[in-house]
């Protein structure tokens, strides 16, 4: 799953995969804004075909934290 992660946050981010670690923060260390991070949920929430509800996207600060919740709703990809 974190392989999966870095090539969407490469993506959208313009970053290079190596540079994105499970305990990267998305605004500290891949310097990602607001919108950034909604397009990336929303890609999530297409891919996974979940819904992502706004009071968890809060908690989802890190690389690592997203693929913990992602797991938590029974998502093994």
């Amino acid at each position: 799953m974190l392989e999966k992660m870095k090539k969407i946050l490469a993506e959208q981010l313009d970053l290079d995969e190596n540079e994105i670690t499970l305990d990267s923060d998305f605004k500290e260390d891949l310097e990602a804004d607001s919108l950034d991070l909604f397009e990336m949920l929303t890609t999530l929430e297409e891919q996974y075909a979940i819904e992502i509800p706004a009071e968890d996207m809060e908690s989802l600060t890190t690389v690592g934290r997203v693929i913990d919740y992602l797991k938590s709703r029974g998502i093994e990809d």
